[in-house]
């Protein structure tokens, strides 16, 4: 009988550093400006802030120089890894947890973020119920892996989920759905581009910029389903 491996375990045993050893930091200042961009469209301003699946931390300590200074943050991960690599940035109102915010914290925050995380999670579903009386606000971004031309490619999909374990697959439709569904209610979201707004030295990711571009002009939902490249950013309650 083959070996079985749980998806927490890519996570938990240093695997996930070793593919990827800056945890995303790159992407997390970016990734801070998406979130004060949503908050700001519907003048939100939470007082205390938890991220879980936090990685690194640097989302949080990018947009605690963004709040007032009094916002408590809390991150959480299940990566004992990830958290040594928060203790850098933690301080007197940032702190970080190793584990499952549903079991070992039963604060109730302001805002949850939940940024490129569900497609990792073996039971996402059970997490979605678990967080949802947690917070006042949710903010989630699901990368939106299903577009035309990853299906017709396939190379794409089974490369994120062997370096990234990208385990489900979503589109703008069945991203939004699972949420409805599952009692969220959708406040606003948008699309948001981490291809085209970041430096990249992916030979493709360069040459698919200016179709992408284009498209994205012409008609926002057409280009994200035929060409990908974009994550969706939605604010829930």
């Amino acid at each position: 009988m083959a070996n079985t491996t749980t998806a927490e375990e890519l996570y938990k045993t240093g695997s996930y550093l070793e593919k990827n050893p800056l945890w995303h930091t790159e992407e997390s200042l970016w990734k801070a400006e998406q979130v004060m961009r949503l908050l700001g469209r519907q003048k939100i301003v939470p007082r205390t802030i938890c991220e879980v699946g936090c990685g690194a931390g640097e989302v949080l300590k990018q947009l605690q120089q963004r709040l007032p200074d009094d916002r408590d943050l809390l991150g959480c991960d299940i990566s004992p890894q990830a958290i040594e690599l928060c203790g850098s940035r933690a301080n007197e109102k940032l702190h970080f947890l190793l584990g499952d915010v549903t079991k070992i914290s039963d604060k109730f925050f302001d805002l949850i973020l939940v940024l490129d995380v569900i497609e990792h999670l073996e039971d996402y579903f059970s997490f979605l119920r678990n967080i949802k009386e947690r917070a006042l606000y949710k903010i989630f971004q699901i990368p939106l892996d299903l577009s035309a031309q990853t299906v017709l490619r396939v190379s794409p999909l089974i490369r994120d989920r062997q370096r990234y374990g990208h385990i489900h697959y979503f589109n703008k439709e069945t991203a939004l759905r699972l949420l409805i569904d599952l009692g969220y209610q959708i406040i606003d979201y948008f699309y948001t581009a981490v291809a085209l707004d970041l430096p990249s030295t992916n030979f493709k990711n360069l040459v698919m910029r200016l179709p992408r571009k284009l498209a994205y002009s012409i008609n926002m939902d057409m280009a994200v389903r035929l060409l990908g490249g974009y994550r969706l950013l939605i604010l829930t309650r």
